[in-house]
């Protein structure tokens, strides 16, 4: 699977992970080790911060790992960042019952003219589907419904939660609960009927080649991601940006990423633009990809005559 494919999946990782109508849980984990077995500590993350200043106002821009373990990384300078804020933004609101959001899910990810997935797929990817699927314990009709971009998002997630991480160890919703526990408003870049609409104007020929790549190296998904948490949690923007471009090479592929990255970062950049007019210290938090590599949101605030800086751990 394409390592740019992989992070498109999961650059929305929270919208199926809160939302899936009937969708499969993983696969269940190893049994526990016994109590009297040693734990190794999980590794100290240190994320990439930047920030943007005036004479008035500080925002700073945070990138996130959607699905993440226990590793600590709300410390820190993250941490003081965060404490000096009186308000936090993130690219959408969690929402407080999961299930609100599948009214959504059913309006934009189901097909609209009532096509099946398996009408659309090979002989051989309807195969690999119902493999995929039998081993996240769901019958082979699960989602036969729904387009081609929700059923590779939900895959790439199940096959992220091998490495042991989810959206409850996620960064998004324990900064949620931090913010809630201060009383500090919490807003958002774009909500996520906004994300929902963008991902099902995907044109049908990029959704099927990105259920063809996910289906193609399902059992990788986990070790293709793995460095990109690394990076992340080195703060290695450079690396990050890299391991997301290194095999973008069809005009889909740059077609894709123009319209999951850098126009999504432009449209940011000019609301930091915006918000930079009003004083305050606002904490944006927004996935890692976002802020790293070509049409990055640094180089996007560059075209407004704004400097993003990177703030020293």
């Amino acid at each position: 699977m394409k390592s740019f494919l992989l992070a498109t999946a999961l650059a929305f990782a929270s919208v199926p992970a809160f939302a899936q109508p009937d969708a499969p849980s993983a696969p269940a984990a190893a049994p526990a080790a016994p109590a009297t077995a040693p734990v190794a500590p999980l590794p100290d993350a240190n994320p990439a911060l930047f920030v943007v200043r005036d004479a008035d106002t500080t925002i700073y821009l945070f990138g996130t790992f959607h699905l993440l373990d226990g590793r600590p990384w709300f410390n820190d300078e993250v941490r003081t960042a965060f404490d000096a804020s009186d308000e936090l933004v993130m690219e959408a609101v969690l929402p407080e019952d999961p299930a609100a959001l599948q009214p959504l899910i059913l309006r934009y990810a189901v097909d609209p003219d009532g096509r099946t997935l398996s009408s659309r797929l090979s002989a051989e990817q309807n195969a690999a589907l119902t493999r995929a699927l039998a081993e996240a314990g769901a019958p082979p009709a699960t989602f036969d419904r729904f387009e081609p971009w929700f059923v590779s998002m939900t895959l790439a997630v199940i096959g992220a939660q091998r490495l042991g991480i989810s959206t409850e160890a996620g960064p998004e919703t324990l900064l949620t609960s931090a913010a809630q526990a201060r009383r500090i408003p919490i807003g958002e870049l774009e909500g996520f009927e906004f994300q929902l609409r963008l991902l099902d104007s995907m044109p049908e020929a990029l959704q099927l080649e990105q259920l063809s790549e996910t289906l193609e190296k399902n059992d990788e998904i986990a070790t293709m991601l793995a460095p990109m948490l690394a990076a992340w949690s080195s703060g290695d923007v450079d690396r990050l940006a890299a391991l997301m471009n290194e095999d973008m090479e069809t005009d889909q592929d740059r077609a894709l990423y123009q319209l999951i990255f850098t126009n999504r970062n432009a449209a940011w950049a000019g609301w930091i633009q915006e918000r930079l007019a009003r004083p305050g210290t606002v904490f944006v938090a927004v996935g890692a990809g976002h802020l790293a590599g070509s049409g990055s949101v640094q180089e996007a605030l560059r075209t407004h005559g704004i400097t993003a800086t990177r703030v020293p751990h």
